[in-house]
């Protein structure tokens, strides 16, 4: 077996600012608040129909939650979407200057 040497890259802390993602912080930001959703579904043993019925979010929304499918949601919506789950949402900013970020190749 041939040895090859491999590049370490440090990542960012987030995923979509190191593949390159234009709106990463956002893109960042939704995937946070989808996976509480999720994590909300889970806790109460939702289906996607009962989760429907409990919010008036329709079922198919809820699945595309839970494919990681976050295209067609604002952060707002994904916000509203926690609230009517029963729970709220504390944001915390912190800006900071940001910095060159080396991409890397994906094989």
């Amino acid at each position: 077996m041939k040895s090859e040497k491999l590049e370490v890259v440090r990542g960012s802390g987030n995923v979509f600012r190191d593949l390159g993602h234009k709106n990463a912080d956002a893109d960042q930001f939704k995937a946070i608040l989808a996976a509480e959703i999720i994590k909300a579904l889970d806790r109460e043993g939702l289906s996607v129909r009962s989760a429907q019925g409990r919010t008036g979010i329709a079922a198919a929304d809820f699945s595309r939650i839970r494919n990681a499918d976050l295209g067609r949601f604002t952060v707002d919506r994904l916000m509203s979407i926690i609230n009517r789950l029963g729970s709220r949402v504390e944001v915390k900013i912190k800006v900071r200057r940001a910095e060159p970020v080396e991409q890397g190749v994906l094989a």
